[in-house]
């Protein structure tokens, strides 16, 4: 033996085969499917946000400058020509210049107070949508402050409010909170949107059958059209003037389109008959029942866009009922005109 140490050395033991290595596993990312979402702002979608020129703006600026400074001259030269032929006709004429400017006043107010409206209502669903969808509690507390606020001065939901605030505190999901909204607040809304709906659709369905022109026709059944929008935005919460009525229906229409609601299927019209509408319905209230459903159909739009909180369970199944009901109106009537 020696004192100097040995060097290390590798040996191969006999019968055995070196072990080849394995290479590490290739690992792939695959992107998750898309899922649709559940809930859907209705009024923000239904409303186009396209680009507009700045020029576009600059021309709208200019004419309504020159527009207001060719009235204020006339007017200026009016109430001067008023006091060139006596004191009297110049006072009263400054009178109801006052008068007319604060009515002007008045009404624009109004017309912004109704869009503000809309806005509010835009938010809420957007707000709504974020809690629903994404499980966002800071959306949902935003929804459910902003729908408080909504509805604080209306007396016929004063009770609704008391019993949501008293089950409020013990839901803490989101989604669930704001369908416990939805069916407290919201549902008996939804009934009295219905019933408007309803009257509006059997008065169409009556007055294309009495009209004698097509011309009369289309103006009456638009004008109860945009009475039954401003009907069913009031009641949920919104404040509709004329400019903001006309945005809404605008905006409902774009849902129409979106949604292809115009379109009546066979699957739709068996809901009345089974068979086909017309097969049971006499051809004097044809017309008018078909009007009727179409009526029908932009009321529902119509909840959709203005409801602060999207529906959780489809329409179609209101609007068989719908069409139930005016086909049960039309068939009574079709009894009565029999000799």
């Amino acid at each position: 033996m020696t004192d100097t140490p040995r060097k290390p050395q590798a040996f191969m033991l006999e019968g055995t085969k070196p072990v080849a290595r394995k290479s590490a596993p290739k690992i792939e990312f695959t992107s998750e499917p898309e899922v649709a979402l559940p809930a859907t702002a209705s009024m923000a979608a239904a409303e186009r946000r396209g680009t507009r020129s700045s020029w576009g703006y600059i021309f709208l600026v200019a004419v309504l400058a020159l527009v207001s400074l060719w009235f204020s001259l006339t007017l200026t030269k009016l109430i001067a020509d008023a006091f060139t032929w006596s004191m009297t006709l110049g006072w009263i004429s400054t009178a109801l210049a006052v008068i007319a400017g604060f009515a002007l006043l008045m009404i624009i107010g109004h017309e912004i107070w109704g869009l503000s409206r809309l806005r509010r209502i835009e938010r809420l669903q957007i707000a709504a949508a974020r809690a629903i969808n994404q499980n966002d509690k800071s959306a949902s507390a935003e929804a459910t402050l902003g729908l408080k606020s909504l509805y604080a001065k209306r007396s016929d939901l004063r009770w609704q409010l008391e019993q949501w605030q008293s089950h409020h505190g013990d839901i803490i999901d989101p989604p669930a909170a704001m369908r416990l909204a939805e069916r407290i607040v919201l549902e008996p809304l939804d009934e009295q949107a219905r019933i408007v709906i309803a009257k509006r659709a059997r008065r169409v369905t009556l007055l294309t059958t009495v009209t004698p022109t097509a011309t009369l026709d289309v103006l009456l059944v638009g004008t109860q059209n945009l009475f039954m929008i401003r009907e069913v935005a009031e009641i949920y919460g919104g404040r509709p003037s004329f400019i903001a009525t006309l945005r809404l229906a605008r905006m409902v229409a774009t849902h129409l389109a979106v949604a292809a609601g115009l379109a009546l299927s066979d699957n739709l019209l068996h809901l009345v008959v089974g068979k086909g509408v017309l097969g049971r319905l006499s051809a004097r209230f044809g017309e008018g029942a078909i009007n009727g459903i179409l009526t029908s159909r932009i009321g529902l739009a119509a909840c959709d866009v203005c409801r602060p909180i999207a529906f959780s369970s489809p329409r179609k199944e209101a609007l068989g009922a719908l069409i139930k009901e005016l086909a049960g109106m039309n068939n009574n009537a079709d009894e009565l005109t029999k000799p």
